[in-house]
This record gives C-alpha cells, sequence and structure tokens, in this order.
C-alpha cells in the first residue's frame, strides 16, 4: 500500500533526526517493498517512473539505490530519463 503524504514526511524527518544524531540516515521513497523486482537495487522500489518522479530522484543511473530495469524503457542505464 502506498504511503500518505504525512506518511512520507515523517519518514523524512525521522531520517534527517537520524543523521543529525550522527547516525546513517534512513532511504525514503514513495514505495517501499521488502522484496523489489529483480533489477531493483537495494531497499528503494519505485512502481513506475511517476513515483520516481514525485519522490526527486530521476534521473535513476544503474547501481544507484531505486534503478530497476522496468524503468529503463531504452536499456541505457539511465531510468526515468
Amino acid at each position: 500500500m502506498p504511503a500518505t503524504t504525512a506518511t512520507l514526511i515523517a519518514r523524512t524527518f525521522a531520517a534527517l533526526a537520524v543523521g543529525a544524531a550522527g547516525m546513517v540516515p534512513l532511504t525514503v521513497a514513495a514505495s517501499v517493498h521488502a522484496s523489489p523486482l529483480p533489477g531493483a537495487t537495494q531497499a528503494t522500489y519505485y512502481e513506475n517512473c511517476t513515483e520516481a518522479r514525485k519522490a526527486g530522484v530521476t534521473p535513476i543511473q544503474k547501481g544507484e539505490d531505486g534503478y530497476a530495469s522496468h524503468l529503463d524503457r531504452d536499456g541505457d542505464g539511465i531510468a526515468c530519463e
């Protein structure tokens, strides 16, 4: 289930607070799934480029958090360009 705007804002502030405390900040995305589709990197998964654009992370290079082959239509290693 997609997170609400309020949930995303709360997660973002929590991530910033953790970062300010000297710990590793969390990655926050529109849709985070425990088991991303094959080709997705790390824990961040975007259902489509619209979600990635709303999160402000486009374009996504192959190897970066959130990259997935289903977001890279032309197969050049750059998703949601």
